[in-house]
């Protein structure tokens, strides 16, 4: 399985670039991991909604120049479906058993996602009701894809 996570914007901070890259590390056992990040806009204080929402066009238009037609899309969304670990696992799971070679996870910039990215989703997965920095978020979802793996192959993982 190929799994890709497209995410607006770069990380900064090393904490959390040394997470991702120990999550990329232990992934590696499981499936081939990709990460893109594309450019993010800078969004002024107070903008408009019209102005938000060129924004979000304008991320849209990078992120789905990486999705691959036959790839299973998953935008995180904060009003998505809330799955426990052993769902998303279950879910990654049939996925592969249906056939899918191909996951994509999207992480949407500071506001969200464009509406062009979202017609794209096959899914939309939330990991909370509350908003996480998008930066943080990917840390959070290579755990839980790895922790997936982990429950997918019957092997002990911290509850």
């Amino acid at each position: 399985m190929k799994i890709t996570v497209i995410t607006v914007g770069k990380i900064k901070e090393k904490y959390l670039k040394d997470a991702i890259e120990e999550y990329s590390k232990r992934l590696s056992k499981y499936c081939r991991l990709e990460i893109i990040e594309v450019a993010d806009e800078k969004t002024p204080d107070n903008a408009s909604e019209v102005v938000e929402d060129s924004i979000r066009s304008k991320e849209a238009e990078r992120i789905l120049k990486y999705v691959k037609d036959d790839a299973y899309v998953i935008t995180l969304e904060i009003g998505g479906k809330q799955l426990s670990s052993e769902e998303l696992a279950d879910k990654i799971d049939k996925l592969g058993v249906q056939g899918t070679s191909h996951i994509i996870f999207i992480i949407g910039g500071s506001i969200g996602l464009g509406k062009e990215v979202l017609n794209k989703s096959n899914y939309a997965l939330s990991f909370s009701k509350m908003t996480f920095p998008h930066q943080l978020m990917r840390v959070i979802l290579l755990e839980q894809v790895y922790r997936s793996y982990r429950i997918i192959n019957g092997e002990p993982y911290h509850k």
